[in-house]
């Protein structure tokens, strides 16, 4: 414990912070749309700003109260209550308020040719103790490849590159009576809390097309559609297309997934094996058109890489949009990543996994929607302090949009495209594309050469 005293007036200005974003976004009427009721005659606006801001402070609900610091007007029981509600639909909520989020302010900072995307994961929502917990399942983890205690937390969120909104998420169980291991309540299926635990047993697939047509029914829009090879199936690719949205996905290297490349059905392996391969430094090694499903079928463009990983080794993108050009496919993807800083920061910094202990599967699902709605505080707050055109009218018109790409990358990309025409057109080899490269940088201003390699400024 530090014996240093808290600052009083940081407090204060975290407490003014919370206040403006609830009072700007309307937090109230939005809690009060999706169900979000009084208990004991006490707001739930004022628990709900409580609790967003508790993580904040250091201090836990039982620890304010223990030191007598504790100065709510509300009791641990009545906060519970709120927590535990059946009623209070938070996906909804968390939904509504990202799409205001996005539609009302960062929406207005960025050009409206900027491709914007929805990037769909699930992460580990790991529970110690299960037995007890409802709807607690043995579920597979990707990461570590073996099965642990918890939920996959399935998770949909909004991007524009600078910044990352999570819309909304599912605590998805095990689809199988044989992995649950925590009680199942039973509710009528046509409430809240019935269609909340149905569609906690309904598989990821599936689950993924409903959160997405949660967040279009509510406002939200974007160009693509981003996610891994775990839901790159042709089933969800020409449903997430029939909805009117590109996809851009790192698809399976299955035998059993195929698809139609000239007039032959062939598994991604296949195809590989079939076309020659781009030699030297280009940003890829293989782009060909191929059709997406059987019934609905999709014209698709695959684009093949090398992986970092594994130079021996190659990862294959897929795309709905064929006028996309290749390295387009692979910046936009690039996106994706945000997805994973923003669960290592719930889990690491805002305390998604040990704050809440609760057994009950709608006071689980309020405290992911509350770590969410701490996430997109966070994200305002840093975009009012780093976007310059926040700061009024006259800003916004003078100063430019925060880069999609910065300088450095953009040379980089014209270099790699000049290298790669060279040895198409004039065929050389390796070793003279080298000798090539190295007399061209030569010729290049000190600014160039340094963009072109930061890494030796640094050095």
């Amino acid at each position: 414990m530090s014996i240093l005293p808290q600052n009083h007036s940081e407090k204060e200005v975290l407490l003014d912070c919370i206040q403006k974003f609830f009072t700007h976004y309307h937090i109230g009427k939005l809690l009060h749309r999706c169900n979000g009721s009084k208990e004991k005659c006490v707001s739930s606006v004022s628990i709900l700003r409580y609790k967003l801001g508790n993580i904040f402070v250091g201090k836990s609900m039982y620890m304010q109260q223990r030191t007598g610091s504790f100065e709510e007007k509300f009791s641990k029981n009545t906060f519970y209550r709120f927590q535990n509600s059946v009623k209070t639909n938070w996906i909804r909520f968390t939904s509504l308020l990202a799409a205001d989020i996005v539609n009302k302010d960062i929406k207005k900072l960025t050009d409206d040719n900027r491709k914007n995307v929805f990037i769909i994961d699930d992460s580990l929502f790991n529970r110690t103790s299960c037995k007890k917990t409802e709807l607690a399942s043995k579920v597979f983890d990707h990461t570590s490849m073996n099965y642990k205690k918890g939920f996959r937390m399935l998770t949909l969120s909004w991007s524009d590159v600078n910044s990352l909104i999570p819309v909304n998420s599912y605590l998805l169980a095990s689809s199988k009576q044989s992995n649950l291991i925590g009680p199942i309540k039973e509710f009528d299926n046509r409430t809240i809390a019935g269609k909340r635990r149905r569609l906690a047993q309904t598989k990821a697939p599936q689950a993924m097309l409903t959160l997405l047509d949660t967040a279009v029914s509510l406002g939200l829009s974007a160009d693509y559609v981003l996610f891994d090879t775990w839901f790159a199936n042709p089933a969800q690719i020409t449903a997430i297309k029939g909805k009117g949205m590109d996809v851009i996905a790192m698809i399976k290297k299955s035998n059993r997934i195929k698809y139609l490349y000239n007039g032959e059905q062939l598994n991604i392996k296949e195809i590989y094996s079939k076309n020659k391969k781009r030699r030297g430094k280009s940003k890829y090694l293989l782009s060909i058109h191929v059709i997406v499903g059987k019934e609905n079928q999709v014209p698709a463009k695959i684009v093949c890489v090398r992986n970092k990983a594994n130079r021996k080794d190659r990862l294959a993108f897929l795309c709905t949009d064929t006028t996309l050009s290749e390295e387009e496919i692979i910046r936009i993807y690039g996106k994706r990543w945000k997805i994973e800083v923003f669960f290592k920061t719930c889990k690491s910094m805002l305390n998604l996994i040990g704050e809440c202990h609760s057994l009950s599967y709608d006071a689980l699902t309020a405290h992911v929607a509350i770590v969410f709605t701490r996430y997109m505080l966070l994200v305002t707050e840093q975009r009012k302090n780093e976007d310059q055109r926040t700061l009024g009218e006259v800003f916004f018109f003078l100063v430019d949009e925060m880069a999609d790409i910065t300088f450095n990358r953009s040379l980089s990309i014209l270099m790699d495209a000049l290298m790669a025409s060279l040895q198409e057109i004039l065929k050389l080899s390796d070793a003279q594309l080298a000798f090539f490269t190295a007399d061209f940088e030569k010729r290049l201003p000190k600014y160039l050469r340094n963009a072109l390699h930061p890494e030796a400024i640094s050095a």
